[in-house]
């Protein structure tokens, strides 16, 4: 899944956020990548070493293939590996099927409800109902967290989880995570607020926000610069808060 030093499978994740028509070029590589990336246990597995597929990888795989319009019929053994990864609190976590987990990580459950949303959106129906099930049973376990607190202590799960990158690649952060709940239509949740409120607090005087990092990984161009005012942070936190702060 990788071109040189660039992976194709983050190429098209971006081209995804972009919105991109799905021209031959992006059919050919999804081709490509069903063709040769099949796992034993029936999701997309790119690694040579790593027996167990990574169910990031097939979340935000769901979500390009989906929208990129890959047939139902060569989706559905990742459809039954997804679904064969939840947890009992709801979400996901990648080292379910490799170390072992017993609580789900942001990370993971975010790159599986992603997927999830663009499946349904495109009508796909081989096991809907249970992701729709799934869905909101995710959806649930980001809010019982507040997108970015321990649900135990109430503290910051990590510092890198309010910083606000793109592209996010793999990582989950709160801007992520309240941009897929305004996409999907989500009403306003109380327990959205907190993140809410740092958004607001992150605006800069003149109304757009920086990104305040970047993920590594070699890519073919750079979209915005660390510590610079960003036009997709810009742009994402305005349809947030258009959504949910009527008063932003």
């Amino acid at each position: 899944m990788a071109s040189g030093r660039r992976s194709s499978h983050y190429t098209l994740v971006d081209l995804r956020n972009l919105c991109i028509p799905a021209t031959p070029e992006i059919k050919k590589a999804l081709a490509l990548i069903l063709a040769t990336s099949i796992g034993p246990d029936g999701g997309i597995n790119p690694s040579k070493d790593i027996e167990q597929s990574d169910v990031c990888i097939n979340g935000m795989f769901l979500n390009y293939g989906c929208f990129f319009g890959t047939d139902e019929e060569k989706l559905r053994s990742v459809v039954d590996f997804i679904i064969s990864q939840q947890l009992a609190d709801g979400g996901f976590n990648c080292r379910l099927n490799r170390s072992g987990a017993r609580h789900s990580s942001m990370h993971s459950t975010i790159s599986v409800l992603e997927g999830i949303r663009e499946y349904i959106a495109a009508g796909y129906a081989f096991r809907a109902e249970e992701l729709k099930r799934i869905e909101g049973e995710a959806q649930e376990f980001l809010l019982r967290h507040r997108l970015f607190k321990s649900d135990h202590t109430g503290a910051v799960i990590h510092p890198s989880f309010l910083k606000l990158v793109y592209p996010p690649r793999w990582r989950y952060d709160i801007l992520r995570a309240l941009d897929y709940f305004q996409s999907v239509g989500y009403p306003y949740d109380e327990r959205l607020q907190d993140a809410l409120d740092i958004l607001k607090e992150k605006r800069l005087s003149d109304g757009r926000w920086k990104t305040q990092a970047h993920h590594p990984g070699e890519v073919h161009f750079q979209m915005e610069q660390a510590g610079k005012p960003s036009r997709w942070n810009t742009l994402r936190c305005l349809r947030v808060l258009e959504y949910y702060d009527r008063d932003a």
